[in-house]
């Protein structure tokens, strides 16, 4: 069964993922720049300078444990009520924390109140980012074609890099028309306005996309008849009962993508202007112009998977190339040069393009239709509170610890270990009928 949206459709659907996630994406990911250059003078002013730095990356590790919380609701309400609403749900509640982190005042005006809620905004964000990545993934793979589920699908991971390279834009432009006192003072507070931007996409796709034909096939069963081929009360424990290996899989498959798109976004910057001594504007401008070459190349590798007929096969390729690069990244980066310092971060990316862009298409086709909001979303939030939230913390700290980037380049490589292991057990279901409910493979495995 392929029931899938004609191309102008598919256009619209894409077009509002992409926009959605990007903005979703910008609001949670801009903290990670705050959190390298503003927050640890601002809301931990008490400390050293690299206490400062681990703390305000131990508030930005905040979101990522909320998000399997995100995760899990909107599993639920995703296979139960449709992939729309909690997609809805994860917009507004993120652009109200965004704006909420925009007027919070500083240690110096409230004391400790401004670190807690700091902290409480930051568990806000994660719970709706948490929520908002298997809504977009599904809501296009489950619209599209099989022969390009791959390159639709990657289209959502294009967002996470939109919004990462908007956010540094944004920091860089008001690095650039701002002095070091206005930043400080108040600049740094306008990305964060921004947030109140998502309630209004939140309700353009209220309005104006359909739920997915898978969705709507599940509710017409459910509808007809009370066989176990339609909607399920328990969507999440029917996942965990069933699917555990497959959840863990997918948590395990998410390590080294999770921990290295943060090493580079984050981790970098403060690696580059405190250890290597490169200017802030500086390396912004590297981050940002190599990940934004992942808006092509991402799609580009969802792309090459529909040719080749596997999602798994280049997802391995890119994990060993990961693990192969951990030690010459640190290498080129301290040198200090420009040029040399981009190369590193456009190999990086390109390398952590051919895992990402596959990665909502394999998860989609992992999971049967009645309980595939809930396996893909829990596999992807709980890899992300070990491996991306932490990722920017447990660099910092290896480095403060060892003095050297070998101990950092070890912990990528271990990153890789766990990832190939995951992915290479993957029962690969290339191009499945996403129709197909659990009932339908008699998959009772506890």
């Amino acid at each position: 069964m392929d029931q899938h949206a004609p191309p102008q459709q598919m256009g619209r659907l894409a077009a509002a993922a992409v926009f959605a996630t990007t903005l979703e994406w910008f609001d949670f990911l801009i903290y990670a720049t705050a959190a390298a250059l503003v927050f640890g003078h601002l809301f931990f002013p008490s400390v050293s300078p690299v206490a400062g730095t681990l703390a305000s990356f131990a508030t930005f590790a905040v979101g990522f444990v909320a998000r399997p919380l995100g995760g899990i609701i909107a599993g639920h309400v995703g296979d139960r009520f449709g992939r729309k609403p909690p997609l809805v749900g994860a917009m507004l509640i993120m652009g109200l924390a965004t704006f909420m982190i925009g007027v919070l005042p500083g240690y110096d005006a409230i004391g400790a109140w401004a670190p807690a809620l700091l902290v409480l905004a930051r568990l806000v964000q994660g719970i709706g980012v948490g929520a908002q990545w298997g809504g977009a993934a599904l809501l296009l793979t489950e619209h599209a074609p099989v022969a390009r589920r791959g390159f639709y699908g990657s289209l959502v991971q294009t967002g996470a890099i939109f919004g990462a390279v908007a956010g540094n834009m944004f920091f860089l432009l008001l690095t650039a028309v701002l002095t070091d006192e206005q930043f400080m003072a108040w600049g740094w507070r306008i990305p964060f306005l921004s947030g109140l931007v998502l309630v209004a996409i939140g309700a353009y796709v209220q309005l104006r996309i359909e739920d997915t034909p898978v969705f709507r096939e599940l509710r017409e069963r459910s509808s007809a008849s009370r066989a176990e081929a339609g909607l399920r009360k328990a969507p999440l424990v029917e996942a965990v009962r069933r699917y555990w290996r497959e959840i863990l899989q997918a948590a395990g498959a998410f390590f080294v993508v999770n921990a290295t798109f943060y090493i580079l976004i984050s981790g970098m910057l403060d690696y580059a202007t405190t250890t290597v001594g490169m200017s802030r504007s500086t390396i912004l401008w590297c981050v940002m112009l190599a990940g934004l070459t992942q808006v092509v190349s991402m799609p580009l590798f969802g792309a090459l998977t529909d040719r080749m007929g596997s999602r798994k096969r280049l997802y391995l390729t890119g994990t060993v190339l990961m693990g192969l690069f951990a030690f010459p990244m640190f290498w080129l980066v301290e040198t200090g040069s420009t040029p040399l310092v981009f190369l590193a971060l456009l190999v990086g990316f390109t390398i952590h393009a051919t895992m990402y862009g596959p990665q909502a298409t394999l998860y989609t086709e992992m999971f049967p239709a009645d309980v595939r909001y809930s396996g893909a979303s829990l596999g992807y939030q709980f890899a992300s509170v070990f491996a991306g939230g932490l990722a920017p913390f447990i660099m910092t700290a290896l480095l403060a610890a060892t003095g050297a980037s070998w101990s950092v380049a070890l912990y990528i490589i271990g990153c890789a270990a766990i990832t190939f292991v995951a992915v290479a057990t993957i029962r690969e279901r290339f191009g499945r009928d996403l129709y197909e409910p659990s009932t339908a493979v008699g998959a009772s495995r506890g």
